[in-house]
């Protein structure tokens, strides 16, 4: 791997530990004042991930044909400029989907110019160490969030603008990438059509569904323990929240970290167990009651979903960049997860809105895992151990997935 990638992790590192600080200083804000109703945290939730919805024509163009570093110094300068309207007291939601825009535009920078830093046989490996650096940051930057909001929320803004201003500069010591030139005509028509590209691609649809089922998971789940720790735990704060959410991120470091050896991308069939174990995880948290089997159901819950979600994303990759680029690949993906997430988001929010239990609603996302990890695992079926998949005129990929599992799907 190229060593400019650990520039590249520290500068995210920052910028995720940033989000998620401003997140939980949004949580604190809430719960000190008279928005505390059941619906507003997922609403707050749901305005940050809109962005990725909205711009994914126009996001993963621009990581592709504009110098990586430019984009993302200027994506960290619009996160801090949606803290910034949190300090003369804009509506949180409005604030917060800023802070989404800037994420939106980052993100398919960070993931695509991955790529260019790895080899094929490390794109696993460069993965892993991005998704446990960000993961390590969401954990560190929701406790310190949590915490430094719990006595001063002006603090912690000011503390996050400072991280997102210290990460753009970091950006400038990165290398520039391939600049592809831009293509003309509607960009919403040209996302279509790359969207229709990709689904042509066998691995490529399973690694879209895959992600899709992952991230929503990921973001109701966040949003329902913090109605559930309340309730079940007696948790009083952001903070007491946030460190029961530890577990999960320490979860996914680790199922980030052991997943390269254990599942490369010639044996991605194997990826379908971890999702099914999450599934399970997510139902005996459900119906626990007690704050050690709850942690601990976490941590389950989060190796799974890290050893899940990691080959996932260097599949979608390694096709992006031999097909319709790694950029607009990472925010075509980023477009359906975030989707996804506004899907399970919203139907939580609307089940709140009808007082549903949260014990109820954490059984349900379990169940919810395990069939569509069922359904997903499916796509799988259709193709042989043997896989070409042309990605353009001149390239083919193979996949050599000799796998003694492939045939079970149980």
């Amino acid at each position: 791997m190229n060593k400019q990638i650990y520039p590249l992790l520290i500068a995210q590192f920052l910028s995720a530990f940033a989000d998620n600080a401003v997140l939980f200083t949004v949580i604190a804000i809430v719960m000190q004042s008279a928005h505390a109703e059941g619906w507003y945290i997922p609403a707050v939730q749901s305005a940050f991930t809109i962005a990725y919805v909205l711009l994914a024509p126009w996001a993963g163009e621009i990581a592709d044909t504009h110098s990586k570093p430019r984009v993302l110094l200027v994506a960290n300068l619009i996160k801090a400029a949606g803290v910034v309207l949190l300090f003369v007291n804009i509506e949180p939601i409005i604030a917060y989907s800023i802070v989404g825009i800037g994420a939106a535009i980052y993100n398919p920078v960070k993931y695509g110019i991955l790529p260019e830093l790895a080899e094929h046989n490390h794109l696993v490996k460069a993965n892993s160490l991005m998704e446990g650096s960000t993961i390590l940051a969401i954990l560190l930057g929701m406790i310190a969030g949590a915490k430094v909001a719990d006595v001063s929320t002006q603090w912690a803004l000011m503390g996050s603008v400072g991280l997102f201003v210290l990460s753009a500069l970091l950006t400038l010591i990165l290398p520039t990438g391939i600049i592809k030139t831009a293509e003309k005509g509607s960009k919403i028509i040209a996302f279509v059509h790359e969207i229709k590209t990709l689904f042509k691609l066998p691995r490529s649809s399973f690694a879209i569904w895959g992600g899709c089922l992952f991230w929503l998971t990921a973001a109701t789940l966040r949003v329902i323990l913090i109605a559930w720790a309340p309730l079940i735990l007696l948790s009083k704060n952001a903070t007491e929240i946030a460190e029961l959410t530890l577990f999960l991120a320490i979860g996914i470091i680790i199922g980030a970290a052991i997943v390269p050896k254990l599942i490369p991308l010639e044996k991605l069939r194997r990826a379908r167990m971890p999702s099914y174990l999450m599934g399970v995880f997510i139902v005996v948290l459900g119906i626990t009651d007690s704050i050690w089997p709850a942690r601990i159901s976490l941590l389950f819950i989060g190796m799974m979903g890290g050893m899940f979600i990691v080959p996932i994303n260097a599949l979608l990759q390694e096709l992006g960049k031999k097909s319709i680029g790694s950029g607009r690949a990472v925010a075509l993906q980023g477009f359906f997860n975030n989707l996804a997430m506004l899907v399970g988001v919203g139907t939580y929010t609307y089940a709140t809105s009808l007082q549903a239990d949260p014990m109820l609603s954490m059984i349900v996302l379990g169940k919810a895992v395990l069939v569509g990890t069922f359904l997903i695992s499916i796509i799988l079926r259709f193709h042989p151990d043997k896989t070409l998949e042309v990605v353009d005129e001149t390239d083919v990929y193979e996949y050599d997935d000799d796998d003694d599992d492939d045939d079970d799907d149980a």
